[in-house]
C-alpha cells in the first residue's frame, strides 16, 4: 500500500497518473482520499459550499481504512463518489478490485495515524506555493464552476492555514518526498520502479 499525499495543487495526481500509465494495465488500484468526503447531502448547499473540506476531519476515515482492509483481505469494494460541485456525496458507486498495488492519494493522506500505519510507502509531493496557487485557480474555475476570486479567497481563508496546520506538518512521516510536483521526471521513474519491483514476474 502507498499513499501519496501534498498540498493542493501540487501535483499528486499527475504523479499518480503518470505512475499508473508505465506500469501494467489493471496491477494498480487507486483510492482518491477525495472520494471519502463525508456526506453533508443533509446540510443545505449554501452551508455545504462554506464548509471546510481541507482538514481531516472532513473524510471519512473509517470507511477508507475499512476499504484498504478490505483488498488487502482480497475483497472487492464499492467506493464511494462525490461530487464537488454539490458538495455531496454521489449514489453512483464504483468497483474496486484487490490488487498487487494499492495507491491512496491526497492531501491529507499521511494526516490520519491509523492509515498512516497501513502504508508500506508514504509519498509527499512537493511544490511551490505560488505553483499551487496558479492550478488551483485554472482547476476550480474550469471543474468546479467557480470564480478566480473565490478561489483565491478560499486560498486565503482556508487552503492556506489548513495547508500549514495539518498538511506541510505530515511531510515529516514521508518516506520519499518529491519536489517539483509532476515534473519531477527522476523521483516518479524511481517510485515506477519500486511499484514495478513488487508485482508478480509476469506482469512486470
Amino acid at each position: 500500500m502507498i499513499g501519496i499525499a501534498g498540498g493542493t495543487g501540487s501535483g499528486k495526481t499527475t504523479v499518480v497518473r503518470k505512475i499508473i500509465d508505465s506500469l501494467p494495465k489493471d496491477e494498480v488500484a487507486v483510492l482518491p482520499q477525495d472520494s471519502y468526503y463525508r456526506d453533508n447531502a443533509d446540510i443545505p448547499l449554501e452551508e455545504r459550499l462554506k464548509m471546510n473540506y481541507d482538514e481531516p476531519a472532513s473524510i471519512e476515515w473509517s470507511l477508507l481504512c475499512r476499504h484498504l482492509r478490505e483488498l488487502k483481505a482480497g475483497k472487492i469494494i464499492d467506493m464511494p463518489t462525490y461530487d464537488f460541485i454539490t458538495c455531496s456525496r454521489m449514489k453512483e458507486t464504483v468497483v474496486v478490485k484487490p490488487r498487487e498495488v494499492i495507491v491512496v492519494e491526497g492531501i491529507l493522506v499521511l494526516t490520519d495515524k491509523e492509515l498512516r500505519d497501513m502504508l508500506d510507502v508514504k509519498v509527499f509531493v512537493d511544490a511551490d506555493a505560488d505553483e499551487r496557487l496558479i492550478r488551483v485557480i485554472l482547476r476550480d474555475c474550469v471543474e468546479r464552476n467557480r470564480t478566480p476570486q473565490m478561489v483565491i479567497d478560499r486560498y486565503r481563508d482556508m487552503l492556506k492555514p489548513m495547508h500549514e496546520l495539518y498538511i506541510e506538518p505530515s511531510k515529516r512521516y514521508a518516506d520519499l518526498i518529491v519536489p517539483q510536483g509532476g515534473n519531477n521526471n527522476v523521483a516518479i521513474k524511481l517510485l515506477t520502479d519500486y511499484i514495478r519491483s513488487l508485482l508478480p514476474t509476469d506482469a512486470r
